[in-house]
């Protein structure tokens, strides 16, 4: 029978990926990675612990991208976690001069309750900053 263990990695559609790409690496301290695809054009992933996220122009080809059928951008709605207390997390976003959306707040999380701060992305997409209490 077929078990799924982990996500390996996900993929945002982007109106520009330099800008995010930048915000990725600034706000959220993911690591860039630009490499060739089979096509010969660079893909970018931003990474972080064990996973990934590849960075999609909205404007790539399914032949040159294969992806779901109907792309969009800001669509997403992610949580990352963090060992940061909430406070600094928060802290954190003002310095950057990024507008905290909600938080803190504790919601349920994989493994029991989580104390949140939503942030927005540049394209829209709702980025939940996270931590287990």
């Amino acid at each position: 029978m077929l078990t799924i263990e982990a996500i390996d990695h996900v993929v945002f559609n982007v109106r520009d990926v330099e800008a995010s790409a930048c915000w990725y690496s600034r706000i959220l301290g993911m690591d860039r990675t630009d490499t060739p695809s089979d096509q010969g054009e660079y893909r970018t992933s931003m990474t972080f612990g064990q996973t990934k996220t590849n960075l999609r122009p909205i404007f790539a080809s399914q032949e040159g991208w294969f992806t779901g059928k109907s792309p969009s951008v800001g669509g997403q709605d992610l949580c990352f976690l963090t060992d940061l207390p909430p406070e600094e997390v928060t802290a954190h976003f003002r310095d950057c001069n990024v507008k905290v959306e909600v938080g803190p707040v504790t919601k349920r999380g994989a493994r029991g309750p989580i104390c949140s701060v939503y942030v927005r992305d540049p394209d829209g997409n709702l980025i939940e900053v996270s931590s287990y209490e």
